[in-house]
């Protein structure tokens, strides 16, 4: 077992010098994302008890994103990828922070809190495209994205759980003459937040990462090849937003509470850990779809477990599947999103962040569609209708996803054989 451990080890260490940063960086960055993507909502469940407001958090947040986005290709011209890659990390943190320490949370409070948060994620997750399209090629990305995952599945164990029972702990104890509550233990968090988020930018400036040559970055009309692309990234955003807000609203719910929350989530991570780094050790280009059409049906039937049932047991089964379903996708997902992106700069000779703006937005798009049905349920017909049926349409709608990303990567395959072979 142990030489196993080595030998992965000098795999890793024979990567190029941006590879290993990048998935250092994110390594550290990872233990964040528990935080900003679980318990943020389960803080504004805690202190506002609406399903609806997580929501509309969560849309602001993803508005943020997309306005950073193009305020960042501007920043290009000026500054490194990196540089701003990790002001994202900061930021990401700080404003975390800052929201753990505001007493009032009203819907203008929600908003304008996850705007500035979801700007800060959008300096991370833009550059961080940037950097790994230009980092890697077809055939390590697979390890790349499967390394990165088992990260993220690993800390999505760790820090649930720890966190989780960390705030059932410090509820109603004393410390120095003071009666803490849950509230306080989210601000002790976000302090060790902003300490990994340091870390994280240290790790990343060991790295040399060139920006692109600067052109125009904001195009309305894209080779038909990027246009698919487009509506793929739509159909995923949809269902990325309630990656995030339904865990943490069906578990406070019908559940319990935090440490309930970082249990469910921690269990289910525990396999998804290992299978994800398998995969993307091993997988090749040709495995990608059966990945994917593999996580697309995990969670469809995690939320037909989750309407069916509406009870703990329909909670646990549904985040169990979505926790399962996440990283598989995302393995099988960024490639192909990379693979495209290299088709489509080679025939419109557009500067590569064109099209990762364009993925914001359409990634956007989705998002808004997914929160607005969830938003609509909620406030025409019922909360417990939005939390049943919402799940179980968009998880129908993403199965359109799999004959469409087969038809991309049968079109590149076909007129575009040669993408990618540096």
């Amino acid at each position: 077992m142990s030489n196993k451990i080595v030998g992965e080890f000098r795999f890793f260490r024979s990567q190029p010098l941006n590879i290993r940063t990048l998935l250092a960086t994110n390594l550290l960055y990872a233990l964040l994302l528990p935080i900003i993507e679980i318990f943020v909502g389960a803080y504004i469940m805690r202190n506002t008890g609406s399903p609806a407001y997580v929501a509309i958090y969560q849309l602001c947040m993803y508005l943020g994103v997309v306005l950073t986005s193009v305020l960042n290709g501007m920043l290009l011209k000026r500054f490194k990828a990196a540089l701003l890659y990790g002001i994202g990390i900061i930021l990401s943190a700080i404003i975390l922070m800052t929201m753990m320490f505001v007493r009032s949370i009203g819907i203008v409070e929600l908003g304008i809190t996850g705007l500035i948060l979801g700007a800060s994620t959008g300096f991370f997750w833009t550059n961080r495209y940037l950097l790994t399209l230009n980092a890697t090629n077809d055939d390590n990305r697979n390890y790349f994205f499967g390394l990165e995952s088992f990260f993220f599945s690993l800390w999505s164990i760790t820090v649930p759980l720890i966190v989780g029972a960390f705030l059932a702990s410090i509820d109603g104890k004393y410390f120095l003459g003071k009666l803490l509550e849950v509230n306080n233990g989210y601000q002790i968090i976000t302090v060790f937040s902003l300490l990994i988020a340091i870390a994280a930018c240290f790790v990343l400036s060991k790295g040399t990462f060139d920006n692109p040559v600067q052109k125009k970055f904001f195009h309305i009309k894209f080779h038909k090849l990027w246009r698919k692309l487009l509506m793929l990234a739509g159909l995923k955003g949809m269902v990325q937003g309630f990656l995030v807000t339904a865990p943490a609203i069906l578990v406070m719910r019908l559940v319990g509470d935090e440490g309930s929350l970082g249990l469910i989530q921690g269990v289910g991570g525990a396999l998804t850990a290992i299978l994800v780094y398998t995969l993307g050790r091993i997988a090749r280009p040709e495995h990608r779809m059966t990945i994917f059409g593999f996580g697309l049906l995990v969670f469809f039937i995690g939320t037909l477990f989750n309407a069916l049932l509406f009870s703990a047991v329909g909670v646990i089964l549904f985040v169990l599947c979505k926790v399962l379903f996440q990283p598989i996708h995302d393995l099988a997902y960024f490639p192909t999103m990379m693979k495209t992106i290299d088709a489509v700069k080679a025939i419109e000779k557009r500067n590569e962040y064109a099209y990762i703006l364009s993925h914001e937005i359409g990634l956007f798009f989705g998002r808004a569609f997914g929160m607005a049905l969830f938003i609509s349920f909620v406030y025409l017909i019922s909360e417990d209708f939005a939390l049943k049926y919402a799940l179980v349409i968009v998880g129908a709608v993403q199965l359109l996803s799999l004959p469409l990303a087969k038809n991309i990567i049968k079109d590149i395959d076909t007129n575009h054989p040669t993408v990618n072979q540096n």
